[in-house]
């Protein structure tokens, strides 16, 4: 009976290292490749072109942002894996009418890929069956890409505005990282 018991703790006790040990690349890694990806959107716009400002047809979710603020630290990560992986969707559309630097677009991608994937682990690692995505964040980028991109032809102005948005999201993402870094 006690040898189950010490078992049953030790068992406990390393589960919830491991746990522990997959998401410490969030308290450590997540914010410096948050500031990273920043300062990439940031250089993107400091070689854009002048571009004609355009009116964002496109609400930000702000509502989705408020409710995800209040849920479970699984839903929160997972929300923020699924922002990261939108932003990257988006990137991968046609940018060449922007005038950005490929190398800078394929850096952004491969910081935000690598943030969701390091992120979704901890997302797995928490609870194993956690693949639900918000339908309505999906649905607000796919009218980012549709009423924003292509109806404007991929333009450099439609970039500017996807670009604008963007930042907003990972800084967004930053802020809901740092409320479970506090809350633990």
């Amino acid at each position: 009976m006690m040898n189950r018991i010490l078992f049953a703790c030790l068992f406990l006790a390393l589960s919830t290292e491991s746990s522990s040990l997959s998401c410490r690349w969030m308290d450590h890694k997540f914010r410096q490749h948050n500031e990273e990806t920043l300062n990439l959107i940031d250089t993107m716009a400091k070689n854009s072109t002048n571009t004609t400002e355009v009116e964002v047809t496109v609400a930000f979710p702000n509502h989705l942002y408020h409710q995800v603020s209040k849920s479970s630290a699984e839903d929160k990560l997972a929300f923020t894996v699924q922002i990261l992986e939108e932003v990257a969707a988006l990137f991968e559309e046609d940018h060449s009418s922007a005038s950005w630097e490929d190398s800078t677009v394929r850096n952004l991608l491969n910081i935000v890929n690598k943030q969701a994937e390091e992120l979704h682990s901890c997302v797995s690692s928490l609870s194993v069956s956690h693949k639900k995505k918000t339908t309505k964040l999906h649905m607000y980028f796919k009218r980012l890409s549709h009423h924003i991109l292509k109806e404007m032809g991929h333009s450099a102005e439609a970039w500017e505005v996807i670009r604008k948005e963007a930042k907003a999201h990972l800084m967004r993402a930053e802020q809901l990282a740092s409320s479970l870094h506090t809350a633990q």
